[in-house]
């Protein structure tokens, strides 16, 4: 496995992977990785002949009030475990290496969908997020990038920038990788306390009544969002951010709950928040 932590080394890199034709899939990460980060690598591993990934915590994606000094990081234990999983290149720049010029002066703005569900709460979050990935793909030029599921907004935005922008990039979604209690992965999991942890647990609880619900006959979004609703309020230390029943594309809220409707939730658990979904349907 090669490291590259410059625009030079990586393009070297590059031009040595794909040699013959090969094709490249490219995972952007921030690093802290667990299995959810390594089951998108497998994705990326079925669908092109070399994976790249990235690991780089993206400054533009964090507002003033939230947690990049205190992000967690752990670069060698990232990359043995990418090693192993036979990852061929890692690209792990410096921010500066990322933004020799500060911050961009272009952006990628995500229009009206930034404004719902998480990005109501963290404006600016999605429009760092698009603008790195816009970048990654200049850099790597990836036939394939694969992210995950959970991150069901960010996602779609990804799409939809790749659809308007034609950037020529096939984008793909691997599902959410939960722990054996259900709670959905994250790196800032490590920051719950041994009482959060074991609360943190309503949203999934919640997600999955509300699917019991639909699987029984109700239709009704409002039904199966306070299900979700009532899970969470039942563990005093998560504070409800949202809950909502959204179109999967248009991110829209919905009143009748149709297959794929997707379900999502973000809370607080003492000072960590945590996003989940659901989408109706799905095995």
């Amino acid at each position: 496995m090669e490291v590259a932590r410059t625009r030079v080394e990586l393009a070297a890199a590059l031009a040595r992977l794909r040699a013959g034709g090969r094709t490249l899939g490219l995972v952007p990460t921030m690093g802290f990785l667990h299995e959810g980060h390594l089951s998108l690598v497998d994705r990326a591993a079925a669908l092109a002949d070399q994976v790249v990934v990235s690991v780089f915590v993206n400054p533009l994606q964090f507002g003033p009030s939230e947690d990049l000094a205190a992000y967690p990081r752990d670069e060698a234990r990232d990359f043995s475990l990418l090693e192993e999983r036979g990852v061929s290149l890692v690209f792990a720049p410096s921010s500066d290496e990322m933004y020799p010029g500060g911050d961009p002066v272009a952006t990628v703005s995500p229009g009206a969908l930034e404004r719902r569900l998480c990005g109501a709460f963290r404006p600016g979050h999605f429009r760092g997020v698009l603008t790195v990935v816009a970048k990654l793909f200049g850099l790597v030029r990836p036939d394939v990038s694969v992210f995950g599921r959970k991150d069901f907004q960010q996602a779609v935005l990804i799409r939809r920038m790749v659809e308007d922008l034609e950037l020529g990039v096939r984008v793909e979604t691997g599902p959410i990788v939960r722990e054996p209690d259900g709670l959905a992965m994250s790196s800032r999991n490590v920051f719950l306390e041994p009482e959060e942890r074991s609360q943190a647990l309503g949203l999934h609880a919640g997600l999955r009544a509300a699917e019991r619900l639909w699987a029984a006959g109700e239709t009704r979004c409002h039904r199966l969002v306070d299900e979700v609703r009532r899970a969470v309020a039942e563990r005093p230390l998560l504070a409800l951010q949202y809950a909502e029943a959204v179109d999967p594309l248009t991110l829209e809220s919905r009143d009748e709950a149709l297959p794929r409707t997707v379900l999502a939730v973000a809370a607080f658990c003492g000072t960590t928040r945590l996003i989940d979904n659901a989408e109706l349907g799905r095995p």
